[in-house]
């Protein structure tokens, strides 16, 4: 084979020279590398933002869903009952601060609470449930909000039990939804969503909490009728297979 002779109009990059375009590759890839950490690091740092919600708008979405719930229990009979910590709830003491950035301010049992956030509830009972009746409400419950894609988390329906409990989640909402039964023949329904930030300009109560609307499902025993369309999808066809 001929080596092709050099061509002495092109020199060859001096040993400098290519030290130089060495060294900034490597910066190059550093910094890249740098970049890349901070952007992984960045969310473990500061911790994931909590999503906005307006409190009143999502306790409105709960009473939906514990209305639904009311409708599938198929329980004409029953009767509200007076509840410890019964209706509409927007509460921060479980929402912390997120982040390794807080951890120095973390107590061992107590995190601090992240503020201006909350998580809304809505809770209330039934009495006038026995437990052969509710035994098979609770199933009416789950057939139907399985239809309406919420995912049963926990069942515990047997004579054999001190409670029956069903817990079922609206996938990828943070919603939540539990019954349970209670000695006396009395029966809870509650629903929850998970911590939110309320936007500013939220109406407050006279202390700090954002202010909710007043109760009003089951809306069948507060002497209301809402329309079918302030109802989640499937309330009203539930509530109408009920009555028949």
């Amino acid at each position: 084979m001929t080596r092709r002779p050099h061509d002495p109009t092109t020199p060859a990059p001096a040993p400098a020279r290519r030290r130089k375009i060495r060294a900034a590759s490597a910066a190059g890839l550093a910094l890249v590398a740098v970049v890349g950490f901070a952007r992984w690091f960045a969310p473990i740092w500061d911790g994931t933002p909590y999503p906005v919600a307006d409190p009143a708008a999502t306790a409105r979405e709960l009473e939906g869903h514990t209305q639904s719930a009311y409708a599938a229990l198929g329980l004409p009979r029953a009767e509200l009952a007076d509840w410890p910590g019964a209706g509409l709830a927007a509460d921060g003491h479980d929402c912390h601060l997120r982040g390794m950035r807080h951890w120095s301010e973390r107590g061992i049992a107590y995190p601090p609470q992240a503020p201006g956030v909350v998580t809304v509830s809505d809770t209330w009972g039934l009495r006038g449930v026995p437990r052969a009746e509710a035994e098979p409400a609770l199933e009416r419950v789950r057939k139907a909000l399985t239809q309406q894609g919420w995912k049963v988390t926990d069942y515990a329906n047997s004579p054999d039990l001190h409670q029956a409990e069903l817990r079922l989640e609206l996938p990828g909402t943070g919603r939540t939804l539990s019954l349970t039964t209670y000695p006396g023949d009395r029966l809870e329904v509650a629903a929850h969503a998970d911590c939110a930030r309320y936007p500013s300009g939220t109406p407050l109560t006279g202390g700090g909490d954002p202010r909710l609307p007043a109760p009003s499902a089951p809306s069948q025993l507060r002497g209301e009728s809402p329309a079918e369309d302030q109802l989640p999808a499937g309330a009203a066809v539930v509530a109408d297979q009920n009555s028949s």
